[in-house]
């Protein structure tokens, strides 16, 4: 069965850091590209990041270049999202999506897996 296990979330103040985990079992994690995806009260659930099963390849949405980055360690069956220099607007559930393949995505449809997500939540 597979599962995919975020954490790190919690309240920081705008300009604070955090560091979220995806910890994945259940299946061959370098045979997967990986994303992270956010969902706020009363909007859909938009992509933020996402890496090949090799980290030779990343890619991000606007709103996160420059202030998150995504990585991965593949002996570890773990993704890592670290975010700086949050704003309010960050504020979310963030969820990991496991996509079976090489290739990244940034439509959540394309992942065949999800996390339960975890609460970001950033003061001003």
């Amino acid at each position: 069965q597979v599962q995919l296990v975020e954490s790190g979330g919690g309240l920081v103040q705008a300009g604070g850091s955090l560091r979220l985990s995806c910890a994945a079992s259940g299946l061959i994690f370098s045979s997967y590209a990986m994303g992270w995806f956010r969902q706020a009260p009363g909007k859909e659930r938009e992509f933020v990041a996402a890496i090949n099963w090799s980290s030779g390849t990343t890619y991000y949405a606007d709103s996160a270049k420059g202030r998150f980055t995504i990585s991965r360690d593949n002996a570890k069956n773990t993704m890592y999202l670290q975010m700086n220099n949050l704003k309010p607007e960050d504020t979310a559930v963030y969820y990991c999506a496991a996509r079976y393949g090489n290739g990244i995505r940034k439509t959540a449809s394309e992942y065949n897996y999800w996390g339960q997500g975890t609460q970001v939540t950033v003061s001003s």
